[in-house]
């Protein structure tokens, strides 16, 4: 089965990102395929729950829940350098790869990893690193690298899952930076206070995964495309992006979904390409945020 071919990646990938790395008044955002993204602004790159290889798929080879994969790798971690922070919302591979921060961390040696506080003793034991080198986080927690500030929103995956302390081993970031806030969801359903917890935040760009929850997959479920774009709607995002979709052929879903769902709320939508760049630009000159 020939793989879905990303829109650009590697060296040409690279080279697209550093050409908007002297931009300062606009943020630049690229998908990395299932829930990963790079977001720029003001020349700070920042990884959000990066999977850049095929971990998965040489597990579960030769098991009942082969990962086939549907896409492309769309850029070499090795590659990716100047890389301020990186984030992983929980502990399943696609979203704590140690193929990819392995490499990754080597390369950007000052960079900080966000993690749910919860998984901190699993996370370095999966990474080999010291158990004071990630950042933790739990719900209702914040923290400023830099000019950004991350705040922990709680994920349920299928629950909301806590340690004995209290903390989320499933987690969501709002991160905001300038005048602009975005909300990486993690893997998540939409559970009830959910929208009164992120409405606050005027999140202008949700990243929301689609490929819903099948108990026959095997694995924890997420919001399906009508709940991504509806959860959109609920807390006034300014545009949802959907991701976790045509990475592994058992859990996947159609982004057309979201676009039909999306339109019938009113709900201001982006959907990507593999390797796809999305722009503050997308926003209006008349609308809240402007790009003076």
């Amino acid at each position: 089965m020939s793989l879905k071919a990303a829109r650009i990646k590697d060296k040409d990938f690279i080279a697209e990102v550093d050409q908007h790395s002297p931009d300062e008044k606009k943020f630049h955002l690229w998908w990395l395929g299932q829930s990963g993204y790079l977001l720029q602004w003001k020349g700070s790159k920042i990884l959000l729950d990066p999977y850049l290889s095929d971990s998965l798929t040489k597990k579960y080879a030769d098991t009942d829940k082969p990962h086939t994969r549907v896409s492309e790798r769309v850029v070499d971690p090795r590659l990716l350098t100047n890389i301020s922070i990186v984030t992983s919302s929980h502990n399943h591979t696609d979203h704590l790869d140690a193929e990819t921060l392995v490499p990754l961390i080597k390369n950007n040696p000052d960079i900080a990893l966000i993690i749910p506080e919860a998984n901190r003793d699993f996370v370095c034991k999966r990474i080999q690193m010291p158990g004071d080198f990630p950042v933790g986080l739990s719900d209702g927690k914040s923290i400023s690298i830099g000019e950004f500030f991350f705040h922990g929103i709680p994920a349920k995956h299928n629950d909301i899952e806590r340690d004995d302390e209290g903390n989320c081993r499933f987690m969501g970031y709002v991160i905001r930076f300038g005048d602009w806030t975005i909300f990486h969801s993690g893997d998540t359903l939409w559970y009830e206070g959910m929208e009164e917890l992120l409405r606050p935040f005027d999140i202008d760009v949700a990243l929301l995964p689609i490929n819903g929850n099948d108990p026959a997959r095997g694995v924890a479920g997420n919001l399906n495309a009508k709940e991504a774009a509806g959860l959109g709607k609920a807390i006034g995002a300014g545009v949802v992006i959907p991701c976790h979709y045509d990475m592994f052929a058992f859990n996947t879903a159609d982004p057309k979904v979201l676009e039909v769902e999306a339109k019938k709320i009113g709900q201001p939508y982006h959907i990507l390409e593999l390797g796809g760049h999305f722009s503050s630009l997308f926003f209006k000159q008349d609308s809240k945020k402007r790009n003076d």
